[in-house]
């Protein structure tokens, strides 16, 4: 077999890779490690499908046949698919205002979002837009996060306070319900879920290694059975989470309705960019720590077919989870093989353990998702972020405005086009530098910063950044206000230039020209003289005017102001 029919393979199959790798020992760590990832998307599985306003083994279906999908066709070795936070709380607020909650239209919208997700994820692999997640910038990504953690925590504070009030994805009026019935609390609700806090927050402190949220679930839940026994007659009214069908999931058919699926279509969008963002960013994070390389279209491909699969297996949603990522690192993992035994582990606990899930209460399933909420506020980035000055905390306020305040896949399209036009703002302006000569004129140096002065008749200049379309204007502007009628540009700074920045060296040539001086240029690189060529403007700058060193161009211009004299060139 060629080595072109192997690299093939690879690309189609990546799994073969790394199963005939794998070993007895390695094996092993997989599956303790799969293990450990069982037990711990069991309460996450559950309160990320309260998040996301379905019933709650829609979650743990989500962690099982997405999760497989993703391992085999994805390319880290530790990345963890499942149902996430952030994902969930989008889902959520897609479709909420489409149909009642947790209702089987509502089901079928969220499959019918996730297939739409995938396919949107699809497109973006077979077009090799793996670079695509880096126009997301990290200030949106924490923007949004932050925001969506406000509005999952403030989703829960019915549930942790017992109040009974209808299911709503927005931060406003949830707060304006909560603030109106506060009053009709139920203690016994409240109760549990401090109880249900206090277990998960200690767990946490002083048994690092243990599955805390797991032993808080089963806290809440003995502390509402023990209640039960008590003569508290209002603890009867605990809400509790409900049976889990002890099945695996199910076939399912996402809605194929062309009027619905064009109303859904900007929530697919973003929540296919969004899960992407989350899988390449978790992957390689893992990736610095383990020494393994990325291949951000491969993340592609695992991810678009997790969803895609995963739609007609009622899951919703998925991506890279990170809390479950760097276990399964920590643990030992050593190949996606550990991310199968995941699947199958919780698998077998769905058909084995599923019944004691209708002990499990709301309120401690409320507790949890504020722990959730709480840690989903990256507080160490966005202090970084607020240092880093006020274009970045500008584009983390809106997205994290934006997200609690307007539809949520709206907030990353906004947070998207904020970061993309402070980009575009700041390299509309390349820095242009007034430049000396030094003593003997071997050597050019910014004239600010020397105190040197300028030549009364040449003005050097060095350009760093872009001439393109929408820096022309600025670079336009500062070459006219310039008093001299020659000019000299150090080009070695400028990395790119356009048919509109050539034009606009052409245009400045022939102005300054018919002046009586001339535009000159030196040092240039390839990405200067080839757009120069290629676009016809070499003529109307002049090969006589395009000089290989500063030294060359100095010498030779020199010789056309042979006869002027300024306190410039005399310092030289």
């Amino acid at each position: 077999m060629s080595a072109i029919t192997i690299n093939f393979l690879l690309r189609l199959l990546p799994f073969l890779g790394w199963a005939k790798q794998t070993t007895l020992t390695s094996a092993r760590q997989d599956a303790l490690a799969g293990l450990t990832g069982a037990i711990i998307v069991l309460p996450q599985g559950v309160a990320y499908a309260l998040i996301a306003g379905l019933p709650p083994e829609y979650g743990l279906y989500a962690a099982i046949v997405p999760a497989i999908i993703a391992a085999l066709f994805g390319s880290s070795w530790h990345l963890i698919s499942g149902p996430t936070a952030a994902l969930s709380i989008v889902v959520f607020t897609t479709i909420s205002p489409l149909a009642e909650v947790g209702s089987a239209s509502y089901i079928a919208l969220v499959l019918s979002l996730t297939l739409m997700a995938g396919l949107f994820q699809l497109v973006l692999s077979l077009a090799r837009m793996g670079t695509l997640v880096n126009f997301v910038s990290h200030s949106v990504v924490v923007g949004f996060t932050s925001g969506a953690a406000v509005v999952i925590a403030t989703s829960q504070i019915k549930n942790s306070l017992g109040l009974d009030l209808a299911s709503s994805g927005n931060f406003i009026v949830n707060w304006i319900a909560v603030s109106k019935n506060i009053t009709a609390t139920h203690l016994p609700s409240l109760v549990i879920t401090l109880i249900t806090l206090t277990t998960l927050i200690g767990v946490k402190r002083w048994r690092k290694k243990w599955p805390n949220m797991l032993i808080a679930m089963v806290a809440g839940s003995l502390a509402t059975q023990l209640m039960l026994l008590t003569p508290w007659q209002a603890a009867q009214s605990i809400a509790l989470v409900g049976a889990i069908p002890s099945q695996l999931p199910p076939l399912s058919v996402p809605l194929m309705d062309w009027d619905i699926l064009r109303e859904l279509a900007p929530g697919a969008m973003a929540l296919g960019l969004l899960g992407l963002v989350e899988a390449v960013s978790i992957a390689r994070s893992v990736a610095t720590r383990s020494g393994q390389r990325i291949d951000g279209n491969q993340e592609f491909i695992g991810q678009s077919f997790s969803n895609i699969i995963g739609s007609f297996t009622s899951s919703y949603a998925t991506s890279g989870s990170f809390t479950r990522t760097g276990v399964n690192y920590e643990a030992g993992a050593t190949s996606p093989l550990a991310a199968l035994f995941a699947a199958i582990f919780l698998a077998l606990i769905v058909l084995l353990l599923a019944p004691l899930a209708a002990f499990i209460t709301l309120p401690s399933m409320a507790a949890i998702l504020l722990i959730v909420a709480w840690n989903l506020i990256d507080w160490h980035h966005i202090k970084i972020i607020y240092r880093a000055g006020k274009n970045e905390a500008m584009v983390f306020g809106v997205t994290f405005g934006a997200t609690l305040l307007l539809p949520m896949e709206f907030a990353i399209y906004l947070g998207v086009l904020l970061s993309l036009v402070l980009y575009l703002r700041r390299t509309s302006k390349p820095n242009i530098t007034a430049m000396a000569r030094n003593t003997g004129a071997k050597k050019l140096v910014s004239a600010q910063r020397s105190g040197l002065p300028e030549c009364e008749s040449l003005k050097i200049i060095r350009i760093n950044g872009s001439i393109f379309f929408g820096a022309v204007d600025y670079v336009q502007s500062t070459l006219m206000s310039i008093p001299q009628k020659h000019v000299l540009i150090v080009a070695s700074g400028i990395n790119f230039i356009d048919l509109a920045g050539t034009e606009l060296l052409a245009n400045e040539a022939k102005r300054l020209t018919a002046l009586g001086g001339g535009l000159y240029i030196c040092n240039p690189n390839g990405r200067v003289i080839k757009p120069i060529i290629r676009n016809g403007h070499l003529n109307a700058i002049g090969k006589r005017h395009i000089f290989a060193t500063k030294t060359l161009a100095l010498s030779t211009i020199d010789k056309l102001l042979a006869e002027h004299t300024c306190e410039g060139c005399a310092e030289g």
